[in-house]
């Protein structure tokens, strides 16, 4: 379900790029400024075991759903090739407990997981543009809730992310903007209530699809 719901922004800014006309269009380069509004998931892909606070193994195993919500990116071009991204928004997610007949709600959070990338813009005078970046981000959990007798504190904390992606210039400063980002981010969780912790490996995928203007 993972796989095909991360697939679902990419197939629609296809979409819409098939049917992009020819026309003028503003080229990447020095000193330019482009601003991207996208359909955003973030889908975590870890599953970690759930232990006491001792370490003893309880059979379960922390999993955590992923959500679809608006970003904001924001990026500054340097050289014509050289660019730095800064992304904002915020999802929420369920963290679950899961085991052989278990499958228990322990906590809603929210996540600010502002992310800021170096990129290199392969050909950023032509029409469709790929990118490469790299950068870093920081995984603020807020706003959280606590299910079932749970009491669960996650530490916020700073990850590395990986990014590729494509500019499709669509007519004048206008581009259709696809953009995939892999962030390796870990976490730990720990109820003393209830006497168990994990180490979350929340690693997500960032699929994003939508449009940006070039000033």
């Amino acid at each position: 379900m993972k796989t095909k719901m991360m697939a679902l922004p990419l197939m629609a800014a296809l979409a819409v790029a098939g049917v992009a006309q020819a026309q003028d269009f503003k080229p990447k380069a020095a000193g330019t400024k482009v601003v991207d509004l996208r359909i955003t998931q973030v889908a975590p892909s870890g599953t970690d075991p759930i232990t006491t606070l001792a370490g003893a193994s309880t059979g379960l195993r922390a999993d955590v759903n992923y959500d679809v919500m608006p970003t904001l990116g924001l990026t500054y071009f340097f050289t014509d090739h050289v660019a730095v991204e800064v992304i904002a928004g915020t999802t929420k997610h369920t963290v679950k407990a899961k085991g052989p007949g278990t499958d228990i709600k322990v906590k809603e959070t929210w996540v600010l997981p502002p992310i800021v990338s170096l990129q290199y813009h392969f050909a950023p005078d032509q029409r469709i543009s790929p990118y490469v970046g790299a950068g870093v981000n920081y995984m603020l959990f807020y706003s959280g809730s606590d299910k079932n007798g749970f009491n669960l504190k996650l530490d916020d904390g700073f990850g590395l992310a990986a990014q590729a992606g494509v500019d499709i210039a669509t007519g004048g400063p206008w581009s259709l903007n696809l953009d995939v980002k892999k962030v390796a981010f870990k976490t730990d969780a720990v109820d003393k209530t209830n006497g168990i912790k994990s180490k979350v490996h929340l690693d997500p995928w960032v699929v994003s699809a939508g449009f940006g203007y070039r000033f």
